[in-house]
C-alpha cells in the first residue's frame, strides 16, 4: 500500500470504527429506553385500572351517602320519636284511668 493511500485510509478506518462504536452505544441505549418505556406503559395501565376502580368506589360511596342522614338529622329524628313515645304514654295513662 502506498504511503499516500495509507494516510487517507487510516483516518477513514478510525472514523468508521468510531461510528460503529457510537452506533452500538446508541443501539444499546435504544434497547434500554424501549425496555423502560414498556415497563412504564405497563405501570400506567395498572394505575389507570386502579384509578377506575377507585372512581367506582367513590361513586358507590357517594350514592350510599346520599341515602344516609346527617348526624343532626338523626338526632332530630330521635328527639321526635322520643316526643311521640311520651305523648303515647300520656294517652295510655289517660285511657287507663
Amino acid at each position: 500500500m502506498k504511503p499516500q493511500h495509507a494516510a487517507v485510509i487510516n483516518p477513514l478506518k478510525q472514523k468508521i470504527e468510531t461510528l460503529i462504536s457510537l452506533h452500538e452505544r446508541a443501539m444499546a441505549e435504544n434497547r434500554e429506553l424501549n425496555s423502560k418505556l414498556q415497563t412504564t406503559s405497563e405501570e400506567l395501565n395498572i394505575y389507570k385500572k386502579e384509578k377506575e376502580e377507585l372512581e367506582q368506589k367513590v361513586q358507590k360511596l357517594q350514592m350510599a351517602g346520599a341515602f344516609q342522614t346527617s348526624s343532626e338529622d338523626a338526632k332530630e329524628a330521635k328527639q321526635r320519636i322520643g316526643k311521640l313515645i311520651r305523648e303515647i304514654d300520656k294517652c295510655l295513662t289517660m285511657l287507663n284511668r
